[in-house]
Protein backbone atom coordinates (compact mmCIF):
# COMPACT_ATOMS: atom_id res chain seq x y z
CA UNK A 1 0.00 0.00 0.00
CA UNK A 2 1.37 3.47 -1.17
CA UNK A 3 1.91 5.66 1.59
CA UNK A 4 0.42 9.40 1.57
CA UNK A 5 2.64 12.31 2.42
CA UNK A 6 1.81 15.36 3.50
CA UNK A 7 2.27 17.01 0.43
CA UNK A 8 0.16 14.63 -1.66
CA UNK A 9 -3.42 15.75 -2.97
CA UNK A 10 -5.73 14.45 0.23
CA UNK A 11 -9.20 12.73 -1.14
CA UNK A 12 -11.77 15.34 -1.38
CA UNK A 13 -13.68 13.95 1.74
CA UNK A 14 -10.87 14.96 3.54
CA UNK A 15 -10.83 19.17 3.02
CA UNK A 16 -12.87 21.19 4.85
CA UNK A 17 -16.11 21.28 4.53
CA UNK A 18 -16.06 24.88 3.20
CA UNK A 19 -14.10 23.96 0.54
CA UNK A 20 -15.87 21.26 -0.73
CA UNK A 21 -19.04 23.61 -1.07
CA UNK A 22 -17.34 26.21 -2.38
CA UNK A 23 -20.00 27.14 -5.42
CA UNK A 24 -18.88 26.51 -9.03
CA UNK A 25 -21.94 29.03 -10.80
CA UNK A 26 -24.06 31.85 -9.89
CA UNK A 27 -26.68 29.12 -9.43
CA UNK A 28 -25.46 28.03 -6.51
CA UNK A 29 -24.00 31.05 -5.38
CA UNK A 30 -25.45 32.41 -2.17
CA UNK A 31 -26.22 36.23 -1.27
CA UNK A 32 -25.55 39.27 -2.69
CA UNK A 33 -28.61 39.31 -4.67
CA UNK A 34 -27.50 43.31 -4.90
CA UNK A 35 -25.35 42.44 -7.09
CA UNK A 36 -25.84 39.33 -8.86
CA UNK A 37 -29.73 39.00 -9.07
CA UNK A 38 -31.38 38.85 -12.33
CA UNK A 39 -30.71 41.70 -14.37
CA UNK A 40 -27.40 43.17 -11.88
CA UNK A 41 -24.94 44.73 -13.73
CA UNK A 42 -22.21 42.32 -11.97
CA UNK A 43 -24.46 38.83 -12.67
CA UNK A 44 -24.43 40.97 -16.60
CA UNK A 45 -20.75 40.76 -16.75
CA UNK A 46 -19.79 37.21 -15.79
CA UNK A 47 -23.01 35.30 -17.75
CA UNK A 48 -21.78 37.63 -21.04
CA UNK A 49 -17.65 37.43 -19.71
CA UNK A 50 -17.42 41.09 -20.84
CA UNK A 51 -15.31 41.48 -17.01
CA UNK A 52 -13.30 44.43 -16.44
CA UNK A 53 -10.97 45.54 -14.06
CA UNK A 54 -13.15 45.74 -10.63
CA UNK A 55 -12.90 45.42 -6.56
CA UNK A 56 -14.43 43.10 -4.78
CA UNK A 57 -14.77 45.13 -1.49
CA UNK A 58 -16.50 43.34 2.36
CA UNK A 59 -16.10 41.44 5.16
CA UNK A 60 -14.72 37.74 5.43
CA UNK A 61 -16.31 35.21 4.44
CA UNK A 62 -19.25 36.83 2.02
CA UNK A 63 -18.13 35.35 -1.34
CA UNK A 64 -15.22 37.73 -2.62
CA UNK A 65 -13.24 34.64 -3.65
CA UNK A 66 -15.86 32.34 -4.60
CA UNK A 67 -16.68 35.10 -7.30
CA UNK A 68 -13.38 35.32 -8.46
CA UNK A 69 -13.40 31.22 -9.21
CA UNK A 70 -16.80 31.60 -10.99
CA UNK A 71 -15.15 34.39 -13.23
CA UNK A 72 -12.12 32.05 -13.31
CA UNK A 73 -14.46 28.91 -14.82
CA UNK A 74 -16.96 31.12 -17.23
CA UNK A 75 -14.66 33.23 -18.89
CA UNK A 76 -12.33 32.53 -21.94
CA UNK A 77 -9.65 34.72 -20.99
CA UNK A 78 -6.11 33.13 -19.16
CA UNK A 79 -6.91 33.12 -15.68
CA UNK A 80 -3.79 34.16 -12.96
CA UNK A 81 -4.67 33.90 -9.33
CA UNK A 82 -1.97 35.66 -7.46
CA UNK A 83 -1.99 36.27 -3.49
CA UNK A 84 -0.72 39.47 -1.84
CA UNK A 85 0.28 37.62 0.76
CA UNK A 86 2.65 35.56 -0.83
CA UNK A 87 4.08 37.30 -3.56
CA UNK A 88 6.14 40.83 -4.17
CA UNK A 89 7.73 43.18 -6.79
CA UNK A 90 9.32 39.73 -8.57
CA UNK A 91 6.81 38.03 -8.78
CA UNK A 92 4.71 40.48 -10.33
CA UNK A 93 6.41 41.47 -12.89
CA UNK A 94 6.77 38.12 -13.63
CA UNK A 95 3.23 37.37 -13.94
CA UNK A 96 2.93 40.95 -16.38
CA UNK A 97 5.40 39.37 -18.95
CA UNK A 98 3.67 36.71 -18.93
CA UNK A 99 0.40 38.59 -19.23
CA UNK A 100 1.79 40.69 -22.20
CA UNK A 101 2.68 37.89 -24.14
CA UNK A 102 -0.65 36.39 -23.72
CA UNK A 103 -1.87 39.66 -25.20
CA UNK A 104 0.28 40.06 -28.01
CA UNK A 105 -1.24 35.98 -29.03
CA UNK A 106 -4.57 37.82 -28.73
CA UNK A 107 -5.56 36.67 -25.50
CA UNK A 108 -7.26 38.51 -22.75
CA UNK A 109 -5.70 38.10 -18.83
CA UNK A 110 -7.92 37.75 -15.91
CA UNK A 111 -5.02 38.24 -13.03
CA UNK A 112 -7.28 38.04 -9.67
CA UNK A 113 -5.66 39.28 -6.41
CA UNK A 114 -6.60 37.98 -3.18
CA UNK A 115 -6.42 40.69 -0.18
CA UNK A 116 -4.48 43.08 -2.46
CA UNK A 117 -4.69 45.78 0.33
CA UNK A 118 -1.53 44.40 1.68
CA UNK A 119 0.73 45.33 -1.09
CA UNK A 120 2.21 48.18 -0.34
CA UNK A 121 2.31 51.33 -2.71
CA UNK A 122 4.85 50.63 -5.30
CA UNK A 123 3.54 46.97 -5.69
CA UNK A 124 0.23 48.32 -6.71
CA UNK A 125 2.25 50.94 -8.91
CA UNK A 126 3.19 47.83 -10.69
CA UNK A 127 0.32 46.85 -11.80
CA UNK A 128 -0.75 50.26 -12.98
CA UNK A 129 0.53 50.84 -16.22
CA UNK A 130 -0.65 46.77 -17.57
CA UNK A 131 -3.91 47.69 -16.25
CA UNK A 132 -3.94 51.55 -18.30
CA UNK A 133 -2.55 49.41 -21.27
CA UNK A 134 -4.95 46.55 -21.34
CA UNK A 135 -2.45 43.83 -20.83
CA UNK A 136 -4.28 42.45 -17.73
CA UNK A 137 -7.70 42.78 -15.99
CA UNK A 138 -7.39 43.61 -12.57
CA UNK A 139 -9.71 42.05 -9.87
CA UNK A 140 -8.65 42.76 -6.40
CA UNK A 141 -10.17 41.22 -3.42
CA UNK A 142 -10.25 43.44 0.09
CA UNK A 143 -11.86 43.53 3.62
CA UNK A 144 -10.69 46.98 4.22
CA UNK A 145 -12.14 50.14 2.34
CA UNK A 146 -10.30 50.72 -0.94
CA UNK A 147 -10.97 54.42 -0.57
CA UNK A 148 -7.82 54.11 2.18
CA UNK A 149 -6.18 51.04 0.87
CA UNK A 150 -5.71 51.15 -2.79
CA UNK A 151 -3.91 53.86 -4.90
CA UNK A 152 -6.42 56.57 -6.30
CA UNK A 153 -4.53 55.35 -10.01
CA UNK A 154 -5.46 52.51 -9.77
CA UNK A 155 -8.67 52.62 -8.20
CA UNK A 156 -10.19 55.21 -10.80
CA UNK A 157 -9.36 52.23 -13.29
CA UNK A 158 -11.69 49.73 -11.31
CA UNK A 159 -15.08 49.63 -10.78
CA UNK A 160 -16.17 48.84 -6.78
CA UNK A 161 -17.98 46.38 -5.79
CA UNK A 162 -19.36 46.36 -2.46
CA UNK A 163 -20.47 42.96 -1.16
CA UNK A 164 -22.77 42.66 2.45
CA UNK A 165 -22.73 39.98 5.61
CA UNK A 166 -25.13 37.31 4.41
CA UNK A 167 -27.90 37.39 5.90
CA UNK A 168 -29.29 34.80 8.74
CA UNK A 169 -31.89 33.38 5.99
CA UNK A 170 -28.22 33.08 3.83
CA UNK A 171 -26.56 31.30 6.07
CA UNK A 172 -29.84 28.96 6.74
CA UNK A 173 -29.44 28.14 3.29
CA UNK A 174 -26.41 27.51 2.89
CA UNK A 175 -26.31 25.07 6.01
CA UNK A 176 -28.99 23.25 4.78
CA UNK A 177 -27.54 22.83 1.48
CA UNK A 178 -24.45 21.32 3.81
CA UNK A 179 -26.39 18.90 5.60
CA UNK A 180 -28.07 17.22 2.61
CA UNK A 181 -25.55 17.97 -0.12
CA UNK A 182 -23.00 14.92 -1.66
CA UNK A 183 -19.82 17.18 -1.12
CA UNK A 184 -20.53 18.01 2.16
CA UNK A 185 -23.07 15.41 4.62
CA UNK A 186 -25.61 14.29 2.42
CA UNK A 187 -24.02 10.70 2.23
CA UNK A 188 -24.95 10.73 6.37
CA UNK A 189 -27.73 10.77 8.51
CA UNK A 190 -27.53 14.07 10.24
CA UNK A 191 -29.71 14.90 12.96
CA UNK A 192 -29.64 18.33 13.74
CA UNK A 193 -32.98 20.68 14.61
CA UNK A 194 -34.20 23.81 12.65
CA UNK A 195 -33.16 25.64 15.97
CA UNK A 196 -29.49 24.75 16.08
CA UNK A 197 -29.03 25.60 12.16
CA UNK A 198 -30.47 28.87 12.87
CA UNK A 199 -27.89 29.30 16.28
CA UNK A 200 -25.15 28.33 13.90
CA UNK A 201 -26.54 31.30 11.55
CA UNK A 202 -26.74 33.91 13.84
CA UNK A 203 -23.50 32.63 15.18
CA UNK A 204 -21.62 33.03 11.83
CA UNK A 205 -22.43 36.91 11.96
CA UNK A 206 -22.80 36.60 8.12
CA UNK A 207 -19.26 34.71 7.39
CA UNK A 208 -20.24 31.90 5.51
CA UNK A 209 -16.97 30.47 6.37
CA UNK A 210 -17.49 30.42 9.94
CA UNK A 211 -20.93 28.76 9.41
CA UNK A 212 -19.94 26.11 7.45
CA UNK A 213 -16.57 25.36 9.96
CA UNK A 214 -19.04 25.38 12.94
CA UNK A 215 -21.74 22.78 11.42
CA UNK A 216 -18.49 21.20 10.51
CA UNK A 217 -17.40 20.92 14.52
CA UNK A 218 -20.83 20.12 15.50
CA UNK A 219 -21.52 17.36 13.38
CA UNK A 220 -17.79 15.82 13.91
CA UNK A 221 -18.22 15.97 18.24
CA UNK A 222 -22.09 14.98 17.69
CA UNK A 223 -23.67 11.70 18.98
CA UNK A 224 -22.95 8.48 17.04
CA UNK A 225 -25.49 5.81 16.68
CA UNK A 226 -27.63 3.68 14.84
CA UNK A 227 -25.42 5.02 11.61
CA UNK A 228 -26.86 8.44 12.68
CA UNK A 229 -25.16 11.57 13.76
CA UNK A 230 -27.22 13.46 16.33
CA UNK A 231 -26.02 17.05 16.64
CA UNK A 232 -26.39 17.97 20.44
CA UNK A 233 -27.53 20.82 22.11
CA UNK A 234 -24.47 20.52 24.86
CA UNK A 235 -21.78 19.52 21.22
CA UNK A 236 -23.02 22.61 19.64
CA UNK A 237 -23.08 25.29 22.94
CA UNK A 238 -19.02 24.37 22.75
CA UNK A 239 -18.65 25.02 19.24
CA UNK A 240 -20.84 28.50 19.51
CA UNK A 241 -19.84 30.51 22.34
CA UNK A 242 -21.75 31.46 24.84
CA UNK A 243 -20.72 35.09 24.59
CA UNK A 244 -22.05 35.34 20.96
CA UNK A 245 -25.45 33.90 21.58
CA UNK A 246 -25.98 36.29 24.70
CA UNK A 247 -24.81 39.14 22.38
CA UNK A 248 -25.67 39.54 18.28
CA UNK A 249 -23.67 41.96 17.00
CA UNK A 250 -25.69 42.73 14.27
CA UNK A 251 -29.15 42.10 15.88
CA UNK A 252 -31.57 44.15 17.90
CA UNK A 253 -29.50 43.20 20.97
CA UNK A 254 -26.71 45.39 19.36
CA UNK A 255 -28.97 48.27 19.07
CA UNK A 256 -30.21 48.37 22.40
CA UNK A 257 -26.94 48.09 24.43
CA UNK A 258 -25.39 50.91 22.19
CA UNK A 259 -28.97 52.97 22.59
CA UNK A 260 -28.19 52.15 26.08
CA UNK A 261 -24.68 53.15 26.90
CA UNK A 262 -25.38 56.53 24.89
CA UNK A 263 -28.38 57.57 26.91
CA UNK A 264 -26.81 56.52 30.30
CA UNK A 265 -23.62 58.62 29.51
CA UNK A 266 -26.58 61.49 28.15
CA UNK A 267 -27.76 61.37 31.54
CA UNK A 268 -24.47 61.50 33.48
CA UNK A 269 -24.62 57.99 34.66
CA UNK A 270 -21.10 56.87 34.60
CA UNK A 271 -21.98 53.45 36.43
CA UNK A 272 -24.70 52.71 34.10
CA UNK A 273 -22.39 53.40 31.29
CA UNK A 274 -19.62 51.24 32.63
CA UNK A 275 -21.96 48.45 32.60
CA UNK A 276 -23.30 48.43 29.36
CA UNK A 277 -19.69 49.16 27.73
CA UNK A 278 -18.71 46.22 29.56
CA UNK A 279 -21.91 43.91 28.35
CA UNK A 280 -20.82 45.28 24.62
CA UNK A 281 -16.83 44.17 25.31
CA UNK A 282 -18.28 40.98 26.74
CA UNK A 283 -20.05 40.12 24.03
CA UNK A 284 -17.48 40.12 21.56
CA UNK A 285 -18.25 43.84 20.14
CA UNK A 286 -15.30 45.78 18.50
CA UNK A 287 -14.01 48.13 20.69
CA UNK A 288 -13.70 50.71 18.00
CA UNK A 289 -17.30 50.55 16.96
CA UNK A 290 -17.94 51.66 20.62
CA UNK A 291 -15.10 54.32 20.33
CA UNK A 292 -16.57 55.68 17.54
CA UNK A 293 -19.98 56.13 19.08
CA UNK A 294 -17.85 57.98 21.75
CA UNK A 295 -16.64 60.05 19.07
CA UNK A 296 -19.97 61.01 18.09
CA UNK A 297 -21.27 61.60 21.51
CA UNK A 298 -18.61 64.04 22.73
CA UNK A 299 -20.01 66.44 19.66
CA UNK A 300 -23.65 65.52 19.99
CA UNK A 301 -24.12 65.56 23.54
CA UNK A 302 -21.59 68.05 24.94
CA UNK A 303 -20.07 70.15 22.00
CA UNK A 304 -18.49 73.39 23.33
CA UNK A 305 -19.47 72.86 26.48
CA UNK A 306 -16.27 70.93 26.97
CA UNK A 307 -14.41 70.75 23.66
CA UNK A 308 -11.95 68.68 25.68
CA UNK A 309 -14.49 65.47 25.26
CA UNK A 310 -13.62 65.14 21.77
CA UNK A 311 -9.98 65.44 22.40
CA UNK A 312 -10.24 62.02 24.84
CA UNK A 313 -12.69 60.31 22.98
CA UNK A 314 -10.71 60.52 19.96
CA UNK A 315 -7.53 59.39 22.18
CA UNK A 316 -9.48 56.46 23.21
CA UNK A 317 -9.99 55.46 19.61
CA UNK A 318 -6.56 55.92 18.70
CA UNK A 319 -5.57 53.74 22.03
CA UNK A 320 -7.60 50.79 21.17
CA UNK A 321 -6.74 50.70 17.27
CA UNK A 322 -2.88 50.74 18.85
CA UNK A 323 -3.46 48.29 21.76
CA UNK A 324 -6.37 46.32 21.44
CA UNK A 325 -8.11 43.96 23.70
CA UNK A 326 -8.68 43.53 26.60
CA UNK A 327 -5.94 46.35 27.31
CA UNK A 328 -7.83 48.89 25.53
CA UNK A 329 -10.84 48.16 27.87
CA UNK A 330 -9.56 50.61 30.92
CA UNK A 331 -8.67 53.31 27.64
CA UNK A 332 -12.54 53.18 26.76
CA UNK A 333 -13.52 53.42 30.74
CA UNK A 334 -11.84 56.73 30.68
CA UNK A 335 -13.68 58.11 27.99
CA UNK A 336 -16.88 57.08 29.38
CA UNK A 337 -16.81 58.18 32.64
CA UNK A 338 -15.11 61.55 30.94
CA UNK A 339 -17.96 61.75 28.64
CA UNK A 340 -21.02 60.86 31.35
CA UNK A 341 -19.62 63.64 33.82
CA UNK A 342 -18.97 66.67 31.12
CA UNK A 343 -21.50 69.39 31.14
CA UNK A 344 -24.03 68.52 28.02
CA UNK A 345 -24.91 70.31 25.15
CA UNK A 346 -26.39 69.64 22.16
CA UNK A 347 -26.54 73.17 20.51
CA UNK A 348 -23.53 72.19 17.94
CA UNK A 349 -25.41 69.15 17.07
CA UNK A 350 -29.09 71.22 16.59
CA UNK A 351 -26.78 73.69 14.40
CA UNK A 352 -25.71 71.11 12.57
CA UNK A 353 -29.00 69.17 12.07
CA UNK A 354 -30.62 72.69 10.89
CA UNK A 355 -28.11 73.70 8.38
CA UNK A 356 -27.69 70.42 6.72
CA UNK A 357 -31.83 70.77 6.63
CA UNK A 358 -31.43 74.13 5.12
CA UNK A 359 -28.24 72.85 2.82
CA UNK A 360 -31.26 70.37 1.16
CA UNK A 361 -33.87 72.62 0.57
CA UNK A 362 -31.61 75.49 -0.86
CA UNK A 363 -28.41 73.57 -2.67
CA UNK A 364 -27.75 75.77 -5.26
CA UNK A 365 -27.86 78.87 -3.75
CA UNK A 366 -25.14 81.34 -5.05
CA UNK A 367 -22.21 82.53 -3.36
CA UNK A 368 -21.46 86.32 -3.28
CA UNK A 369 -19.25 87.97 -5.61
CA UNK A 370 -17.12 89.46 -2.62
CA UNK A 371 -16.48 86.09 -1.32
CA UNK A 372 -15.45 84.47 -3.79
CA UNK A 373 -11.37 84.33 -4.56
CA UNK A 374 -10.36 86.10 -7.70
CA UNK A 375 -6.65 84.15 -8.67
CA UNK A 376 -7.34 84.86 -12.13
CA UNK A 377 -7.77 88.72 -13.92
CA UNK A 378 -11.07 87.06 -15.74
CA UNK A 379 -12.33 86.65 -12.10
CA UNK A 380 -11.08 89.95 -10.82
CA UNK A 381 -12.56 91.17 -14.26
CA UNK A 382 -16.28 89.79 -13.44
CA UNK A 383 -16.21 91.67 -9.85
CA UNK A 384 -14.83 88.40 -8.03
CA UNK A 385 -13.94 89.31 -4.44
CA UNK A 386 -14.73 93.03 -5.01
CA UNK A 387 -16.19 94.49 -1.74
CA UNK A 388 -14.71 91.88 0.61
CA UNK A 389 -14.02 93.12 3.91
CA UNK A 390 -11.06 91.87 6.00
CA UNK A 391 -11.74 91.44 9.61
CA UNK A 392 -8.50 91.44 10.86
CA UNK A 393 -8.05 95.61 9.16
CA UNK A 394 -10.73 96.51 11.58
CA UNK A 395 -10.00 96.95 15.75
CA UNK A 396 -12.73 94.90 16.77
CA UNK A 397 -11.65 91.75 14.40
CA UNK A 398 -14.84 91.98 13.15
CA UNK A 399 -17.17 93.10 9.89
CA UNK A 400 -21.24 93.88 9.23
CA UNK A 401 -20.41 91.83 5.65
CA UNK A 402 -23.38 89.72 5.28
CA UNK A 403 -21.82 86.06 4.56
CA UNK A 404 -25.11 84.07 3.67
CA UNK A 405 -27.51 83.94 0.67
CA UNK A 406 -29.73 86.56 0.59
CA UNK A 407 -32.63 83.59 1.21
CA UNK A 408 -31.22 82.98 4.45
CA UNK A 409 -30.34 86.19 5.65
CA UNK A 410 -30.86 85.93 9.64
CA UNK A 411 -30.99 82.50 9.60
CA UNK A 412 -29.64 81.51 13.20
CA UNK A 413 -28.38 77.81 13.36
CA UNK A 414 -25.97 77.81 16.23
CA UNK A 415 -27.77 79.15 20.12
CA UNK A 416 -25.36 77.99 22.46
CA UNK A 417 -26.32 77.27 25.88
CA UNK A 418 -24.87 78.69 29.11
CA UNK A 419 -23.79 75.23 30.27
CA UNK A 420 -20.00 74.39 30.88
CA UNK A 421 -17.50 76.37 28.21
CA UNK A 422 -19.73 77.10 26.56
CA UNK A 423 -21.47 79.79 28.30
CA UNK A 424 -18.36 81.95 27.63
CA UNK A 425 -18.81 81.47 24.00
CA UNK A 426 -22.65 82.62 24.37
CA UNK A 427 -21.68 85.78 25.57
CA UNK A 428 -19.11 86.19 22.82
CA UNK A 429 -21.78 85.52 20.32
CA UNK A 430 -24.20 87.69 21.99
CA UNK A 431 -21.51 90.76 21.80
CA UNK A 432 -21.13 90.34 18.40
CA UNK A 433 -23.93 89.89 17.25
CA UNK A 434 -24.98 93.38 19.51
CA UNK A 435 -22.09 94.80 17.87
CA UNK A 436 -23.76 94.21 14.33
CA UNK A 437 -26.74 95.56 15.49
CA UNK A 438 -25.33 98.58 16.58
CA UNK A 439 -23.24 99.82 13.60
Amino acid sequence: MKQLSLFDSQPAVLSPLASRLRPDSLDDFVGQEHLLGPGKLLRQMIDSDRISSMIFWGPPGVGKTTLANIIAKKTRASFINFSAVTSGIKEIREVMAQAENTRILGQKTVLFVDEIHRFNKAQQDAFLPFVEKGSILLIGATTENPSFEINSALLSRCRVFVLKPLTVSDLEKLLYRAVNSPCGFGGTRIEIEDRQISAIAAFADGDARVALNTLEMAVTNGQVGSGTIRVTQEGLNQCISRKSLLYDKNGEEHYNLISALHKSMRNSDPDAALYWMSRMLEGGEDPLYIARRLIRFASEDIGLADSRALTVAVSAFQACHLIGMPECSVNLAHAVVYLSMAPRSNAVYQACEASLQDARDYPAEPVPLYLRNAPTQLMKDLHYGEGYQYAHDTAEKLTRMQCMPDSLQGRVYYRPTDQGDEKAVRQRLFQIREWKERT
